[in-house]
């Protein structure tokens, strides 16, 4: 019922040359929660819901990439989505967040990049979603471009992205098998995380205190500053208010890994449903959007699924990530064996 998808090591991809493969959090003994999970752990266990990435790693200056997550393989502006967007802290850059809360819709893919990226990729969602056949006569269009800050790694002054890498993240999103577990509803919550905040980390509510992270060629603040974007997806039909309620309990799960969501962390979730709503008749197709709703008091095992989903995917992303080294120095991958000692000495994990 719930998967993650670990992009942090997708973003700086530029290893420290060839390392050993690194675990997922459930092949360590990391399990999240009680409730099932699909068979691909990801997000894409929503049915319809396609993922794609660009990598972008030049030299030691340049790592940076774009992740493209579209809510279903046909034309987002035709067919658009219920959506909602949720702020836990605003210091970041999210284009297009004020419509989709006004209307309560998703009409574009998704696209997550590099802070000062933001515009060109947005400018590229835009190519993208007017040459889609059907969108001809389109004069406004709303596209969705989340960011973190990686200029740490990367020379993010360079606004390295282009056109053609945005293009090629949204053309190669692929779609995957999705699970209907029935003792939880039948209905799949998946969530996608793009990771790049501090705080005291905690796993499965152990304190891992491992010295690791930047070293530094120049000094730089050690204040956890950062920022994370939580998709969230689901196949449960929900309109923009019960997405809301539901991107806000992606937060909790961010809350258990240890984050503060400190003042220079832009920290958000992007919720959408692939559950599109249908007119009650043909006579009334173009005036009329209707959808049987999940009930309010039956939303809590969604909100669990959210909760544990957004927890086992950052932790994935740390356990992925490997050491890069970048434009102001290294970042040191967290070390997987000192972890499962750690984890494994106050039982959380078994011996």
């Amino acid at each position: 019922m719930k998967g993650n998808v670990p992009v942090l090591f997708l973003l700086f991809a530029a290893s420290l040359g060839a390392q050993t493969p690194r675990p997922r959090a459930r092949e360590i003994g990391i399990v999240v929660g009680s409730i099932p999970t699909g068979p691909l752990n990801a997000i894409t266990d929503v049915a319809g819901v396609r993922v794609g990435h660009t990598t972008i790693a030049r030299g030691d200056s340049i790592n940076t990439g774009i992740t493209a997550i579209l809510p279903h393989g046909g034309n987002p502006f035709r067919e658009k989505v219920p959506a909602a967007i949720v702020v836990g802290n605003g210091f970041g850059k999210l284009a297009g967040s004020t419509q989709v809360n006004e209307l309560g819709e998703l009409e574009s893919p998704i696209v997550l990049t590099c802070t000062l990226c933001v515009p060109r990729a947005a400018d590229a969602v835009l190519t993208w979603l007017l040459g889609l056949p059907g969108n001809e006569d389109v004069r406004s269009a709303n596209p969705v471009v989340g960011e973190t800050n990686d200029g740490f790694l990367n020379n993010i002054r360079a606004r390295p992205i282009t056109e053609a890498d945005v293009l090629s993240a949204i053309r190669a999103a692929a779609a995957g098998p999705v699970a209907e577990p029935d003792k939880w509803g039948g209905w799949t919550v998946g969530v996608l995380v793009q990771t790049n905040f501090g705080g005291d980390l905690r796993i499965q509510g152990v304190p891992i205190e491992i010295k690791v992270g930047a070293q530094h060629a120049a000094p730089l603040p050690q204040n956890g500053d950062g920022s994370i974007i939580m998709v969230v997806a689901t196949d449960a039909p929900l309109d923009h208010l019960r997405l809301t309620r539901l991107a806000n309990r992606a937060l909790t799960g961010l809350a258990r890994t240890g984050s503060s969501m400190s003042n220079g962390s832009g920290d958000y979730v992007i919720a959408f449903s692939t559950a599109r709503p249908r007119p009650p008749s043909p006579a009334l197709d173009r005036l009329v959007d209707t959808m049987a709703l999940v009930r309010n008091d039956v939303m809590s095992g969604l909100f669990q699924a959210t909760i544990d989903a957004t927890e086992e995917a950052i932790y994935n992303s740390l356990l992925r990530a490997e050491t890069v080294r970048g434009y102001r120095g290294t970042v040191q991958a967290l070390p997987v064996d000192s972890t499962i000692t750690i984890l494994k000495r106050h039982g959380a994990i078994p011996r």
